[in-house]
């Protein structure tokens, strides 16, 4: 049986890929998932798969070096799938330290214990193991509005917040330690993620839940900017088959083929929420592009990310499989059956976060 470490499993990304690998191996692996539980970090993701025997949950801060060498010491790992990050931008603003200590040294601290485990007197390494550093398209900082430009995996890094730099430091450390020591790793840089369980500081789940309780949706500057979209689900069976399939040392980069303009997602939001609910509902008379509400521009902020994921899928056979229409209607089925989840989460420490944020931006 084979055995996965996850860091950041109960966060967005990573407790949908636990979610994906039992739904395609269910006992023929087994997961061990490591993560600090900081504020978007939820066992709730985690719920319906806690009582499985190949499942195995560690409150770990990857920066802990004594705990994370423990898990290697104690069990025999084959592949670590590391997506543990700081990942907000706004929050990066505000706190750039938290961002590079996590980001960066907590990366340092996965290879560290990963290379002490796996390597052999020789120099090489036990066959058959590997680790996935996660990462995103913001290392490669802002391309020109021209629909042909996109990122590849030669692109040159170019980070432009605190996050997208500590991420590139991160990727640069892994690639550091596969043309050194041969460490056995591959790098994934992805687009925007959406789908279940995604904490609601991110730009989806934030006017979902907004346009719901029927306030301001705060959009950035002129609302222009643009991302490209990818189901989380798609991203998940792409870190799966770059495990099996990638080549040692090559970087991938994973993008949904879904460009939007911000302003975009906001209204295509508030159209199908309007349409999912009942007439009935007393919500739905407040559900107007009236609550689109324009804030202060973020600092740095990027124009627009575009992915080609051209070598993804001409050397492993990957390409996204759920286009915008149908991804943002199953993410909006999913908050609509999960509504305590989304309660849960948007209380306490997140009000106050979100009200510092944005409170004194809205006009």
């Amino acid at each position: 049986m084979r055995t996965y470490l996850v860091t950041g499993g109960a966060g967005f990304i990573g407790s949908n890929y636990i979610h994906y690998m039992f739904k395609k191996y269910d006992n023929e692996i087994r997961i061990i998932n490591v993560d600090a539980l900081t504020y978007a970090g939820n066992l709730e993701n985690l719920r319906d798969v806690e009582g499985r025997d190949n499942y195995t949950f560690v409150k770990a801060n990857i920066c802990d070096r004594d705990a994370i060498n423990k898990i290697f010491e104690e069990n025999d790992i084959d592949r670590v799938v590391h997506f543990a990050a700081e990942s907000h931008v706004d929050r990066s603003i505000v706190n750039p330290e938290i961002f590079v200590e996590t980001n960066v040294l907590g990366t340092a601290t996965m290879l560290n214990a990963a290379k002490k485990a796996w390597e052999l007197p020789d120099g090489s390494f036990k066959e058959g193991k590997k680790f996935l550093h996660v990462s995103t398209d913001e290392v490669y900082g802002s391309l020109p509005e021209d629909p042909n430009a996109y990122f590849y995996e030669d692109t040159p890094y170019d980070p432009h917040s605190p996050y997208s730099a500590s991420k590139a430091s991160s990727d640069m450390l892994v690639k550091a330690y596969m043309d050194t020591y041969k460490f056995p790793a591959n790098i994934t840089n992805c687009s925007n993620n959406y789908g279940p369980f995604q904490f609601p500081e991110k730009l989806i789940p934030l006017m979902i839940h907004n346009a719901l309780e029927g306030k301001a949706l705060p959009v950035y500057g002129d609302g222009k900017n643009v991302r490209d979209w990818l189901y989380v689900e798609d991203h998940a069976k792409a870190i799966d088959m770059v495990q099996e399939q990638g080549r040692l040392f090559e970087t991938y980069n994973i993008g949904g083929h879904n460009e939007k303009q911000n302003i975009e997602i906001v209204q295509t939001i508030i159209d199908v929420l309007r349409e999912s609910l009942d007439d009935s509902d007393p919500r739905k008379e407040k559900l107007t592009y009236d609550l689109i509400t324009y804030v202060e521009d973020r600092k740095g902020h990027d124009r627009r990310y575009a992915i080609a994921p051209d070598k993804i899928k001409k050397e492993i056979g990957w390409e996204p499989e759920t286009m915008f229409k149908e991804g943002i209607r199953k993410t909006i089925e999913w908050f609509f059956a999960h509504e305590d989840w989304m309660e849960h989460v948007t209380s306490g420490d997140y009000q106050k976060y979100y009200d510092s944020m944005y409170g004194e931006k809205l006009y």
